[in-house]
């Protein structure tokens, strides 16, 4: 696969997670957070399955590494999940895709942890725009006011961004991107699933909630999650990280569109912010070609 190619393919997935925000907001209208990630991913598990079963006939071995990125990946994705999910019953859909796509500028951090890798100072500055934007989202936003979930939102964000810092490692160790989202939909179901029993009580709802569900479970879930895994092996990380928070525009069409969210001029100008942070953290790798090598 090209770059041009892969960033394409991160540009799909922002728009589909992006209107994906409505769906699971909806979703909650119908069934508890909790069991609405496990049904999600336990039918994205399934759908991985047959895929993840035809790249194991074809490709190599991988060693106990790389099965334990493998494994730290799926918790922080079951985490990131969960807490979105729970945040977006308070927080809109606007919102949701706004602050989470603040990851953006967690990933070079969690990137730099990982591998000791230099952290640009323009990181700092892209920081601090985007913290001031979502002030202004949070605190001005007309219908979208700071809510509990929006806290819970900003905790996802760390797992988000250490799930994608470690892509690129797992798959540098192991070109198994099937196997990999196979692993992440059966573990983030599975702890759903068992904090659900644990907090939520009896699975009900499922009938009301089936075309949010078909929705985030097979075009969110088994489509674009497996799409980003695939394009991050020839995308590093933070410019990945750039591409897919672009979500957060789709976030605000969609929840424009279909649920009736409105901003203010404040709370657009916090947008423009937080979009103008994310073009600053890559501005030196669009710049300068020679920094666009793939991470591999």
């Amino acid at each position: 696969m090209t770059r041009l190619r892969a960033d394409a393919l991160l540009l799909m997935v922002a728009v589909i997670w992006g209107t994906a925000f409505v769906a699971q907001k909806t979703g909650n209208d119908a069934m508890s957070p909790l069991w609405f990630v496990a049904v999600r991913f336990a039918v994205s598990a399934a759908i991985l399955a047959p895929f993840a079963v035809w790249e194991s006939r074809k490709a190599a071995t991988f060693d106990r590494s790389a099965l334990k990125q493998a494994f730290a990946i799926g918790l922080c994705m079951a985490v990131g999940a969960c807490l979105q999910q729970i945040a977006l019953v308070t927080a809109s859909a606007t919102n949701g895709g706004f602050l989470t796509a603040l990851y953006v500028v967690l990933v070079p951090f969690t990137t730099w942890l990982l591998t000791r890798g230099r952290i640009r100072p323009i990181i700092l500055l892209a920081s601090l725009l985007s913290v001031a934007g979502a002030y202004l989202l949070g605190a001005h936003g007309a219908l979208v006011g700071w809510a509990v979930g929006d806290t819970l939102l900003l905790v996802s964000d760390v797992a988000w961004a250490f799930a994608i810092s470690l892509v690129p490692l797992f798959l540098a160790r192991a070109r198994r991107p099937f196997f990999l989202a196979f692993l992440q939909f059966t573990m983030t179901g599975a702890i759903a699933g068992v904090a659900a029993v644990a907090f939520e009580g009896p699975l009900d709802g499922i009938a009301e909630a089936l075309p949010s569900l078909l929705y985030a479970a097979v075009i969110s879930g088994g489509i674009a999650y497996t799409a980003a895994i695939i394009a991050q092996g020839y995308t590093p990380a933070p410019e990945a990280a750039l591409i897919m928070s672009l979500e957060s525009i789709f976030a605000a069409v969609a929840g424009a569109l279909l649920l009736g969210e409105r901003l203010t001029m404040l709370a657009g100008v916090g947008c423009l912010l937080i979009l103008l942070a994310v073009v600053v953290v890559e501005l030196r790798p669009v710049t300068r070609p020679e920094a666009r090598s793939p991470a591999r």
